[in-house]
């Protein structure tokens, strides 16, 4: 990227955050903080109105904007596949308001990448029967986002999976993310005093409260990091026979997989599991293969499962 372009793409990344740190941009760009200080002062002198502050970051003067930039053929291709996955992996809401600001996006297109855009829209497929992807109900994604941004109590009507029946919760969500095929917040919840998992497809009703949130929260990264996911997490061991562990291999993940040790006619998993519940159940498939090293909790519940099956089969 020559001096121009780089000088032109930290105006857009000024212009689309409150605050920008030099390190940030220096690692975006791959240059030296020297550099950006350079390409900083640059823009300052052809009369961009930046504020910055030792240990903070810049900033730019609110009000002051870039006219419209003019797309490359590169970014426009990408605008069209981030539409696919929107409509696949997100609730009706949060489409519909991308779908919304795509028509603006598109808007300042040359003729040229209009016509790219709309072929290529006939050559992209999302398959929407595509079992294992489950999209959030209604509006779910689009009120955490509301709640998170505003800084509101969201209220949810949630279906637990080790229970028969939905309840409510109030909670403060922290963040969202996507894993194993699931939407999931991490949120406070005011029932438990303490933060938990909610998994987006399990939230029956999801509404925003006019009440502020009354604790504050570190950002979802420190979560996902730190001691959050190992308090929240039970350690599972199981030993699986070889002859059987290629079975288990494209299914583990979805059940925490951590690591695992090779031995001569056995393999040892680690898997960090939220629910015990439903790892038990996952184990029954291949129980008459593996054997559970820990915890003792897990094969209680395997022993009671299967107490429930003999009863059913009489």
């Amino acid at each position: 990227m020559n001096r121009f372009d780089r000088i032109t793409a930290i105006l857009i990344q000024l212009q689309s955050r409150k605050i920008v740190k030099a390190q940030d941009l220096a690692e975006r760009f791959e240059i030296s903080l020297r550099t950006v200080y350079r390409d900083i002062s640059s823009l300052a002198e052809a009369g961009v109105p930046i504020s910055g502050e030792a240990g903070v970051g810049y900033s730019i003067m609110e009000g002051y904007r870039l006219p419209p930039v003019m797309f490359t053929k590169e970014e426009a291709r990408t605008f069209i596949t981030a539409e696919k996955l929107m409509e696949k992996f997100t609730d009706l809401s949060t489409q519909s308001q991308y779908q919304s600001a795509m028509y603006k996006v598109k808007a300042v297109l040359r003729t040229s990448e209009k016509s790219m855009v709309e072929n290529l829209e006939n050559h992209i497929e999302m398959r929407k029967d595509y079992k294992p992807f489950h999209k959030p109900n209604s509006n779910t994604l689009d009120v955490l986002l509301k709640s998170i941004s505003e800084k509101k109590i969201a209220k949810i009507n949630y279906y637990p999976l080790n229970a028969s029946d939905p309840a409510e919760r109030i909670i403060e969500p922290v963040g969202i993310y996507h894993e194993n095929n699931y939407w999931y917040t991490i949120a406070y919840c005011h029932l438990r005093n303490d933060y938990r998992n909610f998994r987006s497809d399990r939230i029956l009703q999801c509404e925003l409260t006019e009440r502020s949130f009354e604790h504050k929260h570190a950002p979802l990264k420190e979560f996902m990091s730190g001691t959050w996911e190992s308090d929240n997490m039970r350690l599972v061991r199981i030993r699986v026979d070889k002859r059987v562990s290629r079975y288990v291999r494209d299914q583990r993940s979805y059940y925490g997989f951590v690591s695992e040790i090779q031995k001569a006619d056995h393999i040892e998993m680690s898997f960090l599991s939220p629910s015990l519940e439903a790892f038990a159940r996952w184990y029954m498939m291949i129980a008459p293969n593996a054997t559970i090293l820990e915890p003792e909790t897990l094969k209680n519940i395997v022993k009671h499962l299967i107490e429930q099956i003999s009863e059913n089969l009489k």
